[in-house]
């Protein structure tokens, strides 16, 4: 990660694309997400989606793998050049979630990442917080789902 002095509002990372296949949506909706649209192409065919599609935290939930393997890539390549390497601090939450469009089975979602906010901690004063809009659109360049996420990032001047 790169300290919070570093990091620029207007930043955008590309995390990178998940296909979304039938039995993967299935599979999660088994586990996690049991609504007969999600584990059933008969019954979904009959509901408002048209036809089967995947849970929107199945969606959610691709965005997170993809974000923190982006992350280890971009630290990994960090310390090969030999930069510092901040600390990714824990997330104090998330808002706005929007699911826009269903995942049908076969689609395939790109999701990336912006900064859209940073300031300092108040109660942290080795950290500072950075919002960052999460967007994830299909092979149509269509918006499935958007959502601003907060978390805590080392800062290079630590307090005393």
């Amino acid at each position: 990660m790169k300290f919070f002095e570093d990091i620029a509002v207007g930043e955008r990372h590309e995390l990178g694309s998940r296909t979304f296949t039938a039995e993967a949506i299935k599979a999660f909706a088994r586990r996690y997400d049991p609504q007969a649209f999600h584990l059933d192409e008969e019954a979904a065919a009959r509901s408002p989606f048209g036809a089967l599609c995947a849970s929107g935290w199945h969606t959610a939930s691709a965005w997170m793998g993809l974000m923190v393997r982006y992350q280890r890539r971009a630290d990994d390549e960090r310390r090969a050049r030999g930069e510092p390497v901040a600390e990714l601090g824990p997330s104090p939450g998330f808002r706005d979630l929007k699911w826009l469009k269903p995942v049908y089975a076969g689609d395939t979602v790109s999701y990336a990442m912006e900064v859209v906010d940073k300031r300092p901690s108040g109660s942290r004063p080795n950290w500072g917080l950075i919002t960052i809009r999460n967007t994830g659109v299909n092979q149509k360049g269509e918006p499935v789902i958007s959502f601003d996420s907060v978390a805590f990032v080392e800062r290079r001047e630590r307090a005393a």
